[in-house]
């Protein structure tokens, strides 16, 4: 990992306070850019600022001061409506190339956004290599395993939401039994969880009889510095709420925020982590 100052674009979720924390552990100091209405207020322990975000020429000027060498782009953050945006002046000069990069897809924006900061002589770095490439192994993390079935429905679910992320949907899907319940969209996937388990209880499991899985993969075109998939504790709760049996993704291409904390809670609620190789 690099010793130089990282300016953590932060917007919300536990994805950039596991950045912040591994940057404290490993002795690095960290700025972070509080995207307005994204960052999770925990972010004010450590030293940064909240930004618009069109505040671009202000954003720059502050991750330079600060001695920042690179950015790592970290956290939930929704398309906004461009409409509404304030820009500063440096903003103004690079929104319509944004936009126009909008139209084609969130990848698209992203790559648009990551060379921005390129251009502007700074290194991209992704999260998973801050965390010490803290991605899901393979084969079974935990205690518990998949049995056949319950394999057989995870890939179904992973071969979903690639083919999702292929259109740029989503990284998630959810399949039950064989039957496609969820398919990840823009709400992320702790709001697409909360949508399975207001499902009817025979579509889906309960706490007595786990079935069905929730699979995460990263688009094909994407660029994993900025949008791997991540799965947490909270994660592992909200798929048993929905009655799932387990969670998986591509060995090496999900992001385990805590890795500890995603084995203990697999562990408590009878869930199993797999990574497919």
């Amino acid at each position: 990992m690099s010793r130089t100052p990282l300016a953590l674009i932060a917007g919300g979720g536990d994805l950039p306070v596991a950045v912040a924390e591994r940057c404290d552990a490993e002795g690095r100091a960290v700025f972070v850019v509080r995207l307005d209405g994204f960052a999770d207020h925990r972010l004010a322990r450590w030293p940064g600022q909240d930004f618009g975000m069109a505040k671009i020429g202000a954003i720059l000027k502050a991750i330079r001061a600060a001695g920042c060498g690179s950015v790592c782009l970290a956290g939930n953050v929704s398309r906004p409506d461009f409409k509404t945006l304030a820009p500063d002046l440096k903003g103004a000069t690079l929104l319509p190339g944004i936009i126009k990069a909008a139209t084609q897809g969130d990848d698209a924006l992203l790559r648009k956004i990551l060379s921005l900061f390129e251009d502007e002589g700074f290194g991209v770095e992704g999260a998973d290599d801050i965390l010490g490439g803290e991605t899901l192994p393979p084969g079974a993390l935990g205690r518990v395993k998949p049995d056949e079935v319950q394999l057989s429905d995870l890939k179904k679910a992973l071969h979903v939401a690639e083919k999702s992320g292929e259109l740029d949907i989503g990284q998630g899907a959810v399949v039950c039994d064989g039957l496609v319940l969820a398919v990840e969209a823009q709400e992320g996937t702790d709001s697409m969880l909360r949508r399975v388990a207001d499902l009817p209880a025979e579509l889906r499991g309960e706490a007595t009889h786990r079935k069905g899985a929730l699979g995460k993969a990263p688009k094909p075109i994407q660029d994993l510095r900025v949008d791997m998939p991540v799965i947490g504790a909270r994660t592992m709760e909200l798929a048993a709420a929905a009655g799932l049996a387990g969670v998986g993704g591509r060995a090496g291409r999900l992001i385990l925020i805590d890795r500890p904390a995603v084995i203990a809670a697999a562990d408590r609620l009878g869930l199993y982590v797999w990574g497919e190789e």
